[in-house]
This record gives structure tokens, C-alpha cells and sequence, in this order.
């Protein structure tokens, strides 16, 4: 008995992280997922989203490894008040060191402890719609700084 409680116990320390998602990553996964459906209607949503021409998502997402990744961008440059340009610089300089999201948005001033940063972190984030009002899919406000609140959470 101990042999298979062991056994199981080595099986899912093994596992857990290959079968478990952080929010943010899952998050990043789902717009994939939609963006493979719709590479088009992921322009215009995303453009929408963000007030900007779907050619520039457009321009961006082909210069990126996947559309999730292009979502992001646009989603830290808003959480950051910094250009798209910047945060794609920032972007490919820190994927070629091994950098994440979170040490990402570190560097473009989206402090550790901001209710921005914590929404980040969680993937408490929202694709596709507009406006301050919006609702995450627990039904709470997903992270503030996407949501026409000031920067870092400010209001």
C-alpha cells in the first residue's frame, strides 16, 4: 500500500506542472485558440479593443511567435502607457534572456505590487470586449488597467 501511495505521490508531483496552466498562461492560450478560428475577426477584435487599426495588430502578430503574444503587447502597452514599439522591443529583448511576462511588465514600469500586475499574473485579463465596465468570467472587473481606469490602477 505504501508502494502505491508513493508511486502516486511521485506521479503527480511529476505531472501537476505539466497538466496544470497558470492564469495567464491559459489566458494567452485561449486567444490562440480563438485567433486560429478567426485570424481576421482577431485583427479587428483586438483593434477594437484597443483603438488602433487592425493592420497594425496585423503588423505586430506577424512579428511575433503567436497571436496570443500579440494580444499582450497591446495589453501591456495599455496597462503601461508605453508605445506598442517599446513594448515589443522589450518583448524580444526579454524572451532572448529568458524573460516572462511579469519581469516584462516590470521593465515597462507596471509595478510588482499594482492591481495591474496582480491581473496580469492571474490572467485576470479580457479579450474582445470594450469598455470600463466589462466583466471577467468569475463576474468580477478583471484587471484595471485595461479597463479605462488610470495607470497602475489608479483611478
Amino acid at each position: 500500500m505504501k508502494r502505491v501511495i508513493s508511486s502516486l505521490a511521485l506521479l503527480l508531483a511529476f505531472s501537476g506542472p505539466a497538466l496544470a496552466r497558470d492564469g495567464l498562461e491559459a489566458f494567452i492560450e485561449d486567444v490562440n485558440v480563438r485567433a486560429q478560428v478567426d485570424l481576421p475577426g482577431f485583427y479587428a477584435t483586438v483593434g477594437a479593443q484597443f483603438g488602433v487599426p487592425a493592420s497594425e495588430v496585423q503588423v505586430i502578430q506577424r512579428s511575433v511567435s503567436e497571436p496570443g503574444v500579440a494580444f499582450m503587447i497591446f495589453q501591456l502597452s495599455q496597462m503601461s502607457g508605453k508605445p506598442v514599439d517599446r513594448v515589443l522591443r522589450v518583448y524580444e529583448h526579454g524572451t532572448g534572456v529568458g524573460k516572462g511576462w511579469g519581469m516584462i511588465a516590470k521593465e515597462l514600469g507596471i509595478k510588482p505590487g499594482s492591481s495591474d500586475f496582480h491581473a496580469l499574473k492571474r490572467g485576470d485579463l479580457v479579450y474582445g470586449e470594450q469598455g470600463p465596465a466589462r466583466m471577467n468570467a468569475r463576474g468580477g472587473k478583471p484587471g484595471h488597467g485595461a479597463h479605462g481606469q488610470g495607470r497602475h490602477g489608479e483611478n
